[in-house]
C-alpha cells in the first residue's frame, strides 16, 4: 500500500448507506465540507428498509429531491403502504388490517413512501454529488480511525490501493452494526441476543399476490403462529405483482443449504407458490443501543449506534432522523454559532428515542408470544375468537409512536419531562416535539417558508417581538429566519402565537405571551447557557 495523500475537511462520514447519505446531505445543503468514505461503487441489490416515514420524507424535501425519489418508487401512486396480520397462515379465516401510518398523515407536511433502499440510496447518491463541498469516495474502506485532541485521521483505501490520510474536525461512523468508527472510539453498547436465527429471502413468484386477492391491497403481511413463540413470518411486496421479500424463524443451526425454503413459503402463505429465488441469507435476532452515540470527535448514527429487530422500518427512518439531529447540531459549531457542547445533546436525544423504540419492538414480540400461549381456536374457539378481534393495532401504534425531545437540555420543555418514542400527535405546539403543518395566509405552508436555521413563528401584528428575536440572533451571530402572520384558521390548533422552531423541525420553546429575554432563550436553545 503507498503512502497516504493527505486530505482536509471538516466532517468524515464513514458509511454511504442511506445514513451516512442522509448525514451529507444536510452537511451539504449547509455548505459544511465533508468527505463521504463508502465501500460500496454500487448499492446494494438487497431490497430491505423499504418504508419510508412522512417524516422521513420531509427531509427528502429539505434536500430538494422528494419528487425524485417519488419518482424512483416500483409501486403505483396511492398504493396503500399498511398490512395484514394472518393467524396460523395467510389463508387462515382469522385476520385484520390494522391501522398504518396513514392515520397520522396529516401531522407531517409529507407523505409516506415505499421503495427498496438500493433506489433510496441512489436517489441519495445523485443528490450527494450535486452538493459542491461533499467528496464522495465510493469504492473506498476506512481502514483506521485515529481521535486526536485537535481532530480525527482517517486512512481511507481504495479497491486500487490507494491510500488517503484524512484530516477532520469530527468523524461520524454511519457505517452498520460492525463500526470501525465505534470500536475506535471505545464506544460499549448495551442489548440482548433475542436467541432466534432468520431467514431473509428475496424471490419472484406471480401466484403468490394472486393467492393473496381476497385481502385489501397492502404491501407487507404477517404471520403469528403458536409455534413462532410470538416472532413472524413476514411478506413484504417489492414491486405490485412478483417481487418479495420473506423474513422467517428457523431454527439455531440452520444454514441456507439446509433450509427448505419453498416450504417455509408454503407454510406462511397457506399455499403452495412457485418460487424463484435471488437472495437467502441468515440473521441474528437482537438488540444493540450503543452506550453514548458520542466520544470526544467520534459519533455514530444508524445501525452504528443502536441496532433493532426491522420491525416497523424504525431502523432506517430512525438512522435518517440520527444523521438530521446531528447534522445541523455539526452545522451550527463548525459555523460558530453555538458552542461544542451543543453536541452534547446529540445523544441526550436520541439514545432515549432509540431505547423506546426497541422496548416497543420486544415489547410487542412478548405480546404476541403470550396471546398465542393463552388463545387458541383449537382449546376454545370462541374465547380465541373474541381476543383476536381485540387485536387492532401492530407491533407499535402509530398513534402512540412520536418521538420528541421534551426532556433535552437544548428545549424549554415542561419540568421533569424526558426525551422518548411514545407521545401523542396532536397539531399543538409543544417544546421538544415535532412541528405540525398549517396553512399560512398566504395560501403556502408553514413548511415551505421554513429557514435552514431557526425560525420563529410569530403569529401576532405586534412586530416588537419579533425584532427583539431578531436582534437577539444577530448578537449570537446565529441565523434567525421569522415567520408572521394572523392567529387564526388554522393556525389556532398551535394553541400559541410564538414558536420557535430548530433546524430540524422540532419545536425548541412555544408561548402565548413572548418570552422575557429573547437572548437567554436563544442562548439555552443552542447550549450557549446551562439549565433548562
Amino acid at each position: 500500500m503507498s503512502e497516504p495523500r493527505q486530505v482536509g475537511t471538516s466532517v468524515v462520514v464513514v458509511g454511504g448507506g442511506p445514513v451516512g447519505l442522509a448525514l451529507a446531505a444536510v452537511l451539504g445543503h449547509a455548505g459544511i465540507p465533508a468527505v463521504l468514505v463508502e465501500r460500496g461503487r454500487e448499492p446494494s441489490a438487497i431490497p430491505k428498509g423499504q418504508n419510508l416515514t412522512a417524516r422521513s420524507l420531509e427531509h427528502f424535501y429539505f434536500w430538494g429531491c422528494a419528487d425524485q425519489l417519488r419518482a424512483a418508487r416500483l409501486l403505483p401512486p396511492g398504493f396503500p403502504i399498511g398490512g395484514i396480520t394472518a393467524y396460523e397462515s395467510l389463508a387462515s379465516r382469522y385476520w385484520y388490517a390494522p391501522p398504518g401510518r396513514e392515520t397520522v398523515g396529516d401531522f407531517y407536511f409529507q407523505r409516506a413512501e415505499r421503495l427498496p433502499q438500493y433506489l433510496t440510496e441512489s436517489v441519495l447518491r445523485h443528490r450527494v454529488a450535486a452538493l459542491d463541498s461533499v467528496a464522495g469516495l465510493f469504492g473506498w474502506s476506512a481502514a483506521d480511525v485515529c481521535l486526536e485532541d485537535g481532530g480525527v485521521r482517517v486512512t481511507a483505501v481504495a479497491d486500487s490501493g490507494e491510500a488517503r490520510e484524512i484530516r477532520a474536525a469530527y468523524v461520524v461512523g454511519c457505517e452498520g452494526a460492525h463500526s470501525l468508527v465505534r470500536e475506535k472510539a471505545a464506544i460499549t453498547r448495551s442489548g440482548a441476543d433475542l436467541g432466534q436465527r432468520m431467514v431473509l429471502a428475496v424471490f419472484r413468484a406471480a401466484d403468490l399476490g394472486r393467492g393473496l386477492e381476497r385481502f385489501p391491497a397492502r404491501t407487507t403481511y404477517r404471520v403469528l403462529h403458536p409455534e413462532l413463540r410470538g416472532y413472524w413470518r413476514f411478506f413484504g411486496r417489492v414491486d405490485p405483482a412478483r417481487t418479495w421479500f420473506f423474513h422467517a424463524p428457523v431454527p439455531a443451526d440452520a444454514t441456507t443449504a439446509t433450509l427448505d425454503m419453498p416450504a417455509l413459503v408454503g407454510q406462511a402463505a397457506g399455499f403452495p407458490v412457485g418460487c424463484e429465488f435471488g437472495y437467502v441469507g441468515l440473521w441474528n435476532m437482537r438488540v444493540d443501543i450503543a452506550d453514548t452515540f458520542q466520544r470526544g470527535r467520534a459519533f455514530v448514527a444508524g445501525d452504528a449506534a443502536h441496532s433493532i429487530p426491522p420491525y416497523g422500518a424504525h431502523g432506517l427512518n430512525s438512522g435518517l432522523e440520527d444523521a438530521v439531529n446531528l447534522g445541523w447540531k455539526l452545522t451550527a459549531v463548525l459555523r460558530g454559532w453555538a458552542p461544542p457542547r451543543l453536541l452534547d445533546s446529540y445523544t441526550a436525544e436520541r439514545r432515549p428515542v432509540m431505547v423506546e423504540t426497541a422496548q416497543a419492538i420486544t415489547g410487542a414480540i412478548e405480546r404476541d408470544r403470550a396471546f398465542l400461549e393463552r388463545y387458541s381456536p383449537q382449546r376454545d374457539r370462541s374465547e380465541f375468537e373474541r381476543a383476536w378481534g381485540g387485536l387492532t393495532t401492530g407491533e407499535i401504534a402509530p398513534t402512540s409512536y412520536e418521538p420528541h425531545y421534551e426532556g433535552s437540555p437544548i428545549v424549554r420543555g415542561p419540568a421533569g419531562s424526558a426525551c422518548g418514542a411514545r407521545g401523542q400527535h396532536t397539531f399543538e405546539a409543544r417544546a421538544g416535539h415535532h412541528l405540525s403543518p398549517a396553512p399560512l395566509s398566504s395560501g403556502r405552508n408553514v413548511f415551505e417558508e421554513l429557514g435552514r436555521g431557526y425560525t420563529l413563528i410569530a403569529l401576532t401584528q405586534d412586530l416588537a417581538p419579533v425584532a427583539a428575536f431578531r436582534a437577539a440572533a444577530q448578537a449570537m451571530r446565529m441565523p434567525l429566519h421569522a415567520i408572521v402572520d394572523t392567529f387564526d384558521g388554522a393556525r389556532t390548533a398551535y394553541g400559541c402565537r410564538y414558536i420557535l422552531v430548530r433546524p430540524d423541525q422540532h419545536v425548541a420553546w412555544a408561548g402565548h405571551q413572548p418570552p422575557a429575554d429573547p437572548v437567554e432563550l436563544l442562548r439555552l436553545t443552542t447550549a450557549a447557557a446551562s439549565g433548562r
